[in-house]
Formats: structure tokens, C-alpha cells, sequence
């Protein structure tokens, strides 16, 4: 390795680190290595071998080597109007939750138009090298999942199951099917500790308990322990309300799980489930009662809804580079706070008549916007659980603010690192205080020029960052965005479909 090769793979060691928040000597204990040997290899003091580029990677969830010659970048060329019109893509968390929720039914799982995306990925290693056959049936995307009469837990492909938090909704249905299992820790995006207590908890009532040692989670399960009472979920997020359902839909008889999510993802794996004929009454509420099925053998075709985090990231992507253009099957019973919001700050769009997905139940419009003047709102910005602003949807609010004339507060309370990384807008010219771990104060409206910056390891501030590219003069360029192609497919190409220029290409 020549000098500069080794100084530009520090780099990226060195800023991967500090996006997720360690110091060398954390690094160095994740690895088996000194703090003094992560200070040469970031200084580029230090030959590596692909095999020790490849485990920093891993630890700190960063493309720094891969097997297509080096970590994926994006040139962008800002300062481009958008035009022309786009569809929305079907729900990646939607995909990820039906995925786990297949290991709930003997029969053969058929999902329409399942994302391509490194998450889904992932899910598909993990259930393939535990005995479950996966196909592709076409470019459309259409996935067919066909169990084996017994899963070979013994052989998962434990590297593929740390790089997908969703690999937590793997407990729900396992705990019909094993006495005893092990999975390996989640991983994913960081976005600081996010707590698998919640998870716990909801799990207890099914007979589940879990000790955590050396890098797994070790389960065990008590058929005595049945639910007695109603399950109350101590927080109503989107993967414990699944995995609640998921245990809930092969238990002989009715569980009431209070304080559920209702969103999307939720509705879509409801859905899901009422076609292998578990009864769920309350889908769209925070009071859900299953009818669980002790046995469940459906062959079963199901086409999930389109995904609203990603009809946010178009129509952001519109509002910051001030085009028109039309965005077709958007799901807008999970953006009508957003877009009553963007409406008050003064955007000018107009939506077509509803119209219902594929699933038979979401309702869907097509929004078309157009070159607006915002200014920013009165009340501060902050994520409330379904029917309130999604959390997922909060940081595209930065860059939209960035572009608004006045001071514009965001509240990020769930997360405890993630605010931070929207400060990496200032590097693009941006005017954002960092107030604490979880707020933000955005002053515009902004004049983004291009700049060259490591992309964040959470997904949505990446591609938020991205976007203000696409909105700044001049030439900039995003490092390593694997965290993007865990959760869109196919981006940048579909964002040139509409006008801009954002190339990939990688540095070795």
C-alpha cells in the first residue's frame, strides 16, 4: 500500500469513529488492539491487511472495504431544479417486519415488490443460512419465502444478523418455534443506546426470557407462562408492537396488547397477518386484541404499501432545490402532519383524489409541488408517535428549515446521538446550533455551497445531507454511504431520473 492510499483509508478509519462516537481506545478494544496502533492506522503510519480492514468495518458499521474495490461515494452536482414525476417505493420497514413475521407461517410467503435495499439484504443472509428459501421472482422485486420444517439456528450467519437491528424481530416468532435459541446482538444505524428492555418486557407475558452474554442474546422459553392480563407496552414503538403481535399470532387464544404503535409498518404486518387468518381488531389504534393461531400453514400473497419515509425524502429533495414535480403514490394518511406543517411554513402543492394501495387498505395520493417561499414556523418541530410526525421524518425538517427565512427549533427526543449529526449540514454553509444531544436550532434560509464530508452512520441525517448537496453551488462529494443503501434503493439513479446529478463511484 503506497503512503497516500494508507492516509486516505485513515481518514475515512478516523471520521467513521468519530461519527459514532468513539475514542482510539474504544476502537482498540473492539478490535484486540492498542489505542497507540488506532493512532498510527488513522494517521496512515500503518500497513493493513484486507482482513483488518474488514473487521474495522464491521465495528464500526462502515463500508471501508469492499469486495467491489473500495467504500461506494456520491458526486453531486448541485444547484439542479428538479422535474418530471416519480413513484414511491414500497415500505422498507414494512419489507423488514413481513420478512420475520414469514417465520411465523409453515406455507409459502409471496411479497410484492419487496425494496432491494442492504437491510433487506441482510434479513435474507440471516434466513437463508438458517434453512428458509428465498427467490426473487422478477425485476419487479417479488419475493418468495418458503420455510423448512425445521430451522437450523446453529448454522445463522451471525455477520449478517449484527449489521441489521431488525434482526430483534426475530424473538417474536421464534419463541413458538424453539424452547432455546441465541441471536447475536443488533446492530444497524447508531443512533446511541436504544434499549432492548422494551422488547423484553413485552416478551415476558410469552413465557420468553433473555440473558445477554458474550455477544448474544441467549433465550429460553417457559410454555407454563401465558399472558394473564393485558399486555402494556412501557413504550409504543414500531419493532416492540411488532414483536408483541408476532408472539401474540401463534398463541392459543386472545392477547390485548395497549399503548401499540399504529404506524405504518405495523398496518402493513396486521394486514399481513389477517390473510394467514389471525384476526387483529383495533389495526389504526393504540389498543390492538389478537387472535392468535397455534398453527399457521397459508400459501399467502401480500404486496405491502408504500414507504412514507421515502415519499418525505422526494418531496424534500423537491422543496430545497425549489422544482416541480409529482409524487405519485404517496401514502398520506402517515404524511398528513408533515404536509399540514410544510403548509404552514408556506409550501405550495396540490394532491390528487385518494386512491388505495395494493394491500386493499392504505390510502395513497399523488402530491405535486412547486418553487416556495418558507418561512419558519412558530412552535417548535418534534416526532409524536402515529398519528403525530413521524420520527423517521424529523430530519428531513433541518434542511427544509435551512432553506425557510426565521429560526426554527427541532426537537429530536427519542434519539440520543442523532440531532448531532444534522450539524453536518453546516459544512454545506448551514447555520444549525447544536443545544443539547437532542435539540437543534436551525436559522436560514441557507445558501449551500459543496463540500466534501463523511457520510453520517444514521440513515436519515445521510440522506439528509445529501439532499443539501443536491440544493448547493458547486461540486460536492458524500464518503461511504453504505448507511443510505441500507434503507433506499437504487437513489441516486432515481433522483437522476428527475434531473439531478449525483454519480457513484469509489476510490480503488
Amino acid at each position: 500500500m503506497t503512503d497516500d492510499y494508507l492516509s486516505r483509508i485513515g481518514n475515512l478509519i478516523r471520521d467513521a469513529r468519530k461519527h459514532r462516537g468513539w475514542t482510539q481506545t474504544q476502537l482498540a478494544d473492539v478490535l484486540g488492539t492498542s489505542q497507540s496502533a488506532v493512532n498510527r492506522i488513522e494517521k496512515g503510519h500503518q500497513n493493513l491487511t484486507l482482513e483488518m480492514l474488514a473487521r474495522i468495518g464491521e465495528a464500526l458499521d462502515s463500508e471501508i472495504v469492499s469486495l467491489g474495490g473500495g467504500p461506494v461515494h456520491l458526486r453531486v452536482a448541485g444547484g439542479r431544479q428538479l422535474s418530471g414525476s416519480i413513484d414511491v417505493k414500497s415500505s422498507k420497514n414494512a419489507g423488514v417486519a413481513l420478512l420475520c413475521a414469514s417465520l411465523l407461517n409453515k406455507g409459502r410467503t409471496t411479497l410484492r415488490k419487496v425494496a432491494r435495499i442492504e437491510e433487506v439484504n441482510r434479513l435474507l443472509e440471516v434466513l437463508n443460512s438458517i434453512g428458509v428459501k428465498t427467490t426473487w421472482l422478477n425485476d419487479a422485486g417479488d419475493l418468495e419465502i418458503v420455510p423448512p420444517e425445521h430451522l437450523d439456528l446453529g448454522s445463522m450467519d451471525a455477520e449478517a444478523a449484527r449489521r441489521t437491528r431488525s434482526i430483534i424481530m426475530f424473538l417474536g416468532p421464534l419463541l413458538h418455534r424453539e424452547d432455546t435459541f441465541a441471536l447475536p446482538y443488533a446492530g444497524g444505524c447508531d443512533l446511541g443506546t436504544r434499549t432492548v428492555e422494551p422488547h423484553m418486557a413485552a416478551l415476558r407475558p410469552f413465557g420468553l426470557e433473555i440473558k445477554a452474554t458474550a455477544g448474544e442474546y441467549h433465550a429460553v422459553v417457559n410454555r407454563a407462562i401465558t399472558p394473564g392480563k393485558p399486555i402494556v407496552l412501557t413504550e409504543r414503538g414500531d419493532t416492540v408492537t411488532e414483536n408483541a403481535i408476532m408472539a401474540a399470532a401463534r398463541y392459543d387464544g386472545v392477547t390485548v396488547i395497549r399503548n401499540a404503535s399504529s404506524n405504518y409498518m405495523v398496518q402493513d404486518l396486521c394486514f399481513y397477518l389477517d390473510l394467514l387468518g389471525v384476526r387483529i381488531d383495533g389495526v389504526g389504534s393504540t389498543t390492538l386484541t389478537v387472535h392468535g393461531r397455534p398453527e399457521i400453514d397459508v400459501d399467502v400473497d401480500y404486496a405491502p404499501s408504500e414507504d412514507p419515509i421515502e415519499a418525505m425524502s422526494l418531496l424534500t429533495a423537491a422543496i430545497v432545490t425549489s422544482s416541480e414535480i409529482t409524487i405519485r403514490r404517496a401514502p398520506v394518511e402517515f404524511l398528513e402532519i408533515e404536509l399540514a406543517l410544510l403548509e404552514e411554513m408556506g409550501l405550495d402543492y396540490s394532491r390528487s383524489e385518494e386512491y388505495l394501495a395494493e394491500n386493499g387498505r392504505t390510502r395513497l395520493v399523488d402530491l405535486t409541488t412547486r418553487p416556495s417561499t418558507l418561512h419558519a414556523p412558530i412552535d417548535k418541530i418534534h416526532p409524536m408517535p402515529f398519528p403525530g410526525l413521524n420520527i423517521d421524518n424529523l430530519p428531513f425538517f433541518a434542511v427544509i428549515a435551512a432553506t425557510a427565512t426565521g429560526q426554527t427549533l427541532i426537537h429530536d427526543w427519542v434519539y440520543e446521538n442523532r440531532a448531532i449529526y444534522l450539524t453536518d449540514l453546516n459544512k454545506l454553509g448551514g447555520r444549525v446550533k447544536l443545544l443539547d444531544p437532542h435539540r437543534v436550532m436551525v436559522e436560514g434560509p441557507t445558501h449551500f455551497s459543496g463540500a466534501e464530508i463523511m457520510c453520517p452512520p444514521a440513515l436519515r441525517p445521510a440522506v439528509v445531507t445529501l439532499i443539501a448537496m443536491m440544493a448547493a453551488k458547486g461540486t460536492s462529494v458524500l464518503r461511504s454511504v453504505y448507511v443510505i443503501n441500507r434503507g433506499y434503493e437504487d437513489l441516486a439513479t432515481r433522483l437522476n431520473s428527475l434531473g439531478a446529478q449525483i454519480e457513484t463511484f469509489r476510490d480503488i
